[in-house]
């Protein structure tokens, strides 16, 4: 029953997250959360603001926060923009740089929230088939269009370009906005940040949801040019000026002053992906190369879906789609040694 629902609303196929058990425990290697915690200081930072002022709004410039991310990356803060999580920034982009009647370009297996999003505009859009080894086909991608969006690494297949694929995107397209969207990047892919001042027309979004593990605080930010920038905060001050609020702000800036444990913790999953790598291969499960903190894995002989539900009797959850392409893969998400462990040790179970 949708009575009252506008027509916009009535046609969308929404976004599904990945499951959130409530009253019993599970192993989750579902939402590529972070095995482990936040770091010291931002932990520190958001108890120091749990205080009296969080009866004052926050900072609608979030000024703090962009200059940490500006000397984190080279830039300036006019080359800066922050969100509650990447999921809102990303929204925000699309609304910023994508118009009606411009088709806007990504690849078919990809971050699942890109065609939602351009259904909620009214944006048109096609989707690239990848390649049969889901690499990315870089020539359909260029000119002729209104917009390209990747995700770097791909999500859920974990596989990455590097940055000449980046600028052959942007040279390619000089008349249109080329999004990243690099939310796991820090596990073993080149950043395109580095290419902000070179290209008027990149975008480069991150989280700080995923090798900084604030998933439950909810920011995300954008790099750009200044031009591109302003354009997005033009479209967020047209509904909410205060996006971030003072815990968020300094948990996340907090977050930014310890760049040595960002790089222990993501060593650390590396090192445990490619271990866990290693031992599903030799089970006969085809895994993807991957650079993120995720694994993209198949079974000749037994179906993704019975993996699944075997799985979850078991007490580990892991991420299916009944998608053409995909609908016989698992996206595993990288966990503690011993949560990968408890995974193999329920593989053996379930495979021949």
């Amino acid at each position: 029953m949708k009575e009252f629902w506008s027509a916009r609303a009535r046609s969308l196929t929404p976004y599904v997250p990945g499951e959130q058990p409530q009253g019993q425990t599970f192993i989750k290697l579902n939402t590529n959360e972070n095995p482990y915690p936040p770091a010291p200081a931002a932990l520190a930072a958001i108890r120091a603001a749990a205080d009296g002022t969080l009866r004052l709004y926050p900072d609608p410039e979030c000024g703090v926060l962009r200059q940490a991310l500006a000397e984190t990356y080279g830039l300036r803060p006019e080359n800066v923009f922050v969100g509650n999580g990447s999921d809102e920034v990303l929204a925000l982009c699309f609304q910023a740089f994508f118009d009606p009647g411009r088709e806007i370009l990504f690849p078919d297996v990809t971050y699942s929230f890109y065609p939602v999003f351009a259904q909620l505009y009214g944006l048109d859009y096609r989707e690239v088939p990848l390649n049969d080894d889901f690499s990315l086909p870089l020539e359909p991608l260029l000119g002729g269009n209104g917009g390209v969006v990747i995700a770097n690494p791909n999500a859920p297949t974990g596989q990455a370009v590097g940055l000449d694929a980046v600028r052959a995107l942007l040279e390619g397209n000089p008349r249109a906005v080329v999004l990243v969207d690099e939310a796991y990047v820090d596990f073993g892919a080149a950043s395109a940040a580095e290419l902000v001042g070179e290209y008027p027309n990149l975008v480069v979004v991150q989280t700080m949801s995923k090798s900084r593990a604030l998933a439950g605080l909810r920011v995300g930010y954008a790099l750009a040019d200044g031009n591109l920038i302003a354009a997005l905060h033009s479209v967020k001050n047209s509904f909410n000026s205060y996006t971030l609020d003072r815990l968020a702000l300094a948990g996340a800036a907090g977050a930014l002053s310890e760049p040595d444990y960002l790089r222990q913790t993501a060593e650390k999953i590396i090192a445990t992906r490619a271990r866990t790598t290693a031992a599903l291969r030799a089970m006969g499960f085809q895994v993807a190369d991957s650079a993120a903190n995720f694994l993209f894995v198949s079974h000749p002989a037994v179906a993704a879906k019975t993996l699944l539900d075997g799985l979850r009797a078991r007490g580990i959850l892991v991420r299916w789609w009944d998608r053409p392409r995909i609908s016989n893969h698992l996206r595993i998400t990288v966990g503690t040694d011993g949560e990968m462990d408890a995974l193999l040790s329920a593989l053996e179970e379930l495979v021949p």
